[in-house]
């Protein structure tokens, strides 16, 4: 046995379980407080069904820090929800053009990236929305939404708004800030290139079809209508209007983000600027 066990790099203990036929089977690894947080996590994931594992980990932790208790490992929440099918499906895309610059700047007031999506209304109506967002806390600072287009008109107020947001009821922001789009009409329009100028703000525009140099925007986009715009109710355009102002809330208070260390722009900011305890 011992040759043999050698041979196969294997124990002699095993080799014996084996041979007797008492080969022990391994069930699912389980403690007793999972069925304690199974509830909970089914009620996360059935309000925020686009979420993965490690964003329910953060909602979770927070619900379980406002009654005092301890935090759970984002393993332990994935190997739950693996049980009990609640993982998303794995993303299989893969992207046309790789871009490997950052464009995260370390503080914020330096850049902010905009740009104009559509929603497609149950009834074919289609609402316009123009944002803008800072790219260091992801905060959408301000946004305009129309059934009529996005003129450069709209594209002033959208600025005029991002810096009263950040700065006040100042003419003219206190630094030099980049100001991040596509070539769209709207943006690249003479007189509001002068506005922006005249505000301090740095126009910048994305060379011709290459969307991904303004992934930013882009991801948000993305993000923004696979957890909220899509849950939704989508009749009409009153109704996708009435419901805008809640679904940036939502963004700006609690969606996690993995670049700001699974916290929401808001929290984010909070941070840097000292007035709440973050997290490690």
């Amino acid at each position: 046995m011992t040759a043999v066990s050698e041979t196969r790099d294997t124990s002699r203990s095993a080799l014996y379980r084996r041979r007797q036929g008492n080969r022990p089977t391994r069930g699912r690894y389980q403690r007793g407080e999972d069925e304690v947080l199974l509830p909970v996590i089914k009620e996360i994931t059935a309000f925020r069904p686009t979420y993965g594992y490690r964003r329910i980990t953060i909602l979770l932790n927070r619900r379980r820090a406002q009654r005092g208790m301890p935090p759970v490992n984002h393993k332990r929440v994935y190997r739950i929800m693996k049980m009990n099918d609640l993982l998303l499906a794995r993303h299989t895309g893969r992207p046309v053009r790789q871009h490997d610059g950052e464009i995260i700047p370390l503080t914020p007031n330096t850049r902010g990236c905009s740009d104009v999506f559509a929603i497609l209304c149950w009834n074919q109506e289609i609402v316009w929305v123009a944002f803008v967002m800072d790219c260091c806390d992801r905060e959408v600072m301000s946004y305009i939404a129309t059934t009529a287009g996005i003129s450069g008109a709209m594209v002033r107020d959208l600025m005029t708004e991002a810096i009263e947001n950040r700065f006040g009821l100042v003419e003219r922001v206190p630094h030099p800030i980049e100001w991040l789009s596509d070539n769209g009409s709207a943006y690249t329009a003479h007189q509001t290139r002068a506005f922006a100028l005249s505000a301090g703000l740095v126009p910048c525009t994305t060379p011709v079809q290459s969307p991904e140099s303004n992934g930013m925007a882009e991801a948000f986009i993305k993000t923004f209508k696979r957890d909220d715009v899509y849950l939704h109710r989508l009749d009409s355009a009153p109704i996708v209007l009435e419901q805008l102002p809640g679904w940036f809330e939502d963004y700006n208070e609690v969606h996690p983000h993995k670049g700001l260390k699974m916290r929401s722009p808001r929290e984010y900011r909070k941070c840097l600027n000292g007035t709440a305890r973050c997290p490690s």
